[in-house]
């Protein structure tokens, strides 16, 4: 023994070197081989809508081969009594909260998604922002790429603008911004129904809170995911 406790190896038997062709380094390459790049999707919802659209934007990243998605809910700055009085929608417990804005590091990638304050993103989502300062002074999230969806209450909203003015939050960390541009095809030109969601990301209308995501909403969403899962997949090389 050591002085730290530790076994000293034998000279006569130096340590095990694994062939290629061994079984367990056969095992060790798998797993390395197996592991899935991760898209994190981090929204803010008080009435539910943009959750519902992050839940059908992880269905979309999760169906492309080699990704996933993990969800997560930025922390609420609202006391339980004022939400209660905004008559803010339940939060599903299955969600997790982030906890700290150091967990970012791990991801491959984000989509951000948040409602509209006034064509700006919710005090909420930008308080997140604001916490991520020791990301930005060792520009630890360089490089990743990151999109953005939304939810407005009303037809000229914000659909656009919530998305363009969050912007500058990648641009100082030197994120990588990758909006849908026209990729959804025919579902970007239709005109025969109330739809949300732009050449910016995915978008629902809320109206007054009661206002249900359409399927074609729905649909934009899952696009999303899986675009944003073919960028990560691409500037990755997997």
């Amino acid at each position: 023994m050591g002085k730290g406790g530790g076994c000293i190896p034998s000279k006569n038997h130096p340590p095990r070197v694994l062939d290629d062709d061994s079984p367990i380094k056969s095992l060790q390459n798998d797993a390395v081989g197996s592991k899935k790049l991760k898209i994190y999707v981090v929204f803010y919802s008080m009435y539910g809508h943009v959750e519902t659209l992050a839940k059908r934007i992880k269905s979309g990243v999760d169906s492309v081969e080699g990704v996933e998605a993990v969800l997560f809910r930025v922390p609420e700055t609202l006391s339980d009594d004022v939400l209660v009085k905004m008559k803010a929608g339940e939060k599903d417990d299955n969600i997790a909260e982030i906890l700290s804005a150091e967990e970012m590091v791990e991801a491959d990638g984000f989509l951000f998604g948040f409602p509209t304050r006034y064509g700006c993103m919710a005090a909420q989502m930008k308080a997140f922002f604001d916490s991520t300062g020791k990301l930005w002074q060792a520009q630890r999230l360089s490089g990743k790429p990151a999109g953005f969806f939304v939810s407005t209450g009303t037809q000229g909203g914000g659909q656009e603008t919530t998305a363009w003015t969050a912007i500058t939050q990648l641009v100082h960390h030197g994120m990588l911004y990758v909006p849908i541009g026209y990729t959804f095809g025919a579902g970007m030109f239709e005109m025969d129904s109330i739809r949300g969601g732009s050449p910016y990301g995915a978008g629902v209308f809320a109206g007054d809170g009661t206002r249900e995501a359409t399927e074609t909403e729905l649909a934009l969403a899952e696009h999303q995911g899986k675009y944003m899962a073919s960028i990560v997949k691409r500037l990755t090389g997997t």
